[in-house]
């Protein structure tokens, strides 16, 4: 039976399965661990960990600290399907743009099927909000607020710019986020309520559509870049290029790279990659590259 654009149950679940695709995961997720330690011994001086900026357990984050004053700062968000890995998963995909005067807040939210993608939504909010607002005293220039994420990341980011940052707080202005950089990210949500992950993710047709970027928009003109590895699934590729068509619709400048090579889960690593493009990008919509 069709589901979803021409897919089944079986075949949706093999477009956006991503560990199923890539057999080597379990090695790739050991290595994020190795070389994530190694940046957090690596950086013990400048660096703060497990810092709270909600009230909830894992409203946590790890900051990396750029060596100069009033640096830009950038917020990742990592991804997992909003159900699994954690920010120290993700420690050393921040060194590249520390080294290149970046300030850099690794994120942690809740999980499901403990609470909803909204609730992680409203987390990711507050992350954003309070790193605003904390950044003068962090030693950071907060016009130059950045933010990326990687698969369901990429979702969060995208929510994160389509959120009216002046209703949600007074003091917010509407123009909080500098730039994005959305890595292989899931902005139409529907085609996972027919997948495995639904068990955890508990979504109805109702959420799917609220919680789509693709369907929202963007509350403020901020530059953006989507990239996409050449070896994802076709579904992977057309969320990332349908998502581009619908927010250019809106008047803002994105820009959508496939990386050649890569796959979903070696992408994230070209973050941390002083020499790929995807580490260039985020410097260049920086002002600085």
């Amino acid at each position: 039976m069709t589901l979803y654009r021409g897919y089944d149950a079986a075949g949706l679940e093999a477009q956006y399965n991503a560990r199923a695709s890539i057999p080597e995961h379990p090695q790739i997720f050991a290595r994020w661990k190795e070389k994530s330690a190694a940046a957090r011994q690596a950086h013990t001086k400048r660096a703060r960990l497990d810092v709270r900026y909600g009230k909830g357990a894992m409203e946590t984050l790890d900051l990396f600290f750029a060596a100069q004053a009033n640096a830009p700062l950038h917020m990742f968000i990592h991804g997992g399907y909003w159900r699994s890995l954690d920010k120290s998963d993700f420690s050393d995909k921040a060194q590249a743009l520390v080294d290149a005067g970046v300030t850099v807040a690794v994120v942690n939210y809740s999980l499901c099927p403990a609470v909803t993608i909204e609730t992680i939504v409203e987390e990711v909010r507050r992350a954003a909000a309070w790193l605003w607002r904390e950044a003068p005293g962090l030693g950071c220039d907060r016009a130059r607020f950045q933010i990326s994420g990687h698969s369901a990341g990429g979702h969060l980011a995208a929510m994160l710019v389509a959120t009216d940052w002046p209703a949600y707080a007074s003091d917010l202005p509407k123009a909080m986020i500098h730039s994005a950089l959305l890595v292989s990210g899931i902005y139409e949500i529907e085609p996972l309520r027919h997948t495995s992950m639904n068990q955890d993710l508990k979504l109805s047709a109702d959420d799917a559509r609220r919680l789509s970027p693709i369907f929202l928009t963007p509350a403020a003109r901020v530059p953006m870049a989507l990239a996409y590895g050449a070896l994802e699934s076709a579904e992977f590729k057309r969320q990332s290029e349908d998502f581009a068509k619908a927010w250019r619709r809106h008047g803002l400048a994105i820009e959508v790279a496939e990386l050649a090579g890569l796959n979903h889960l070696t992408i994230p690593e070209e973050l941390g990659n002083p020499k790929s493009a995807l580490c260039k990008t985020a410097l260049r919509l920086l002002g600085m590259a």
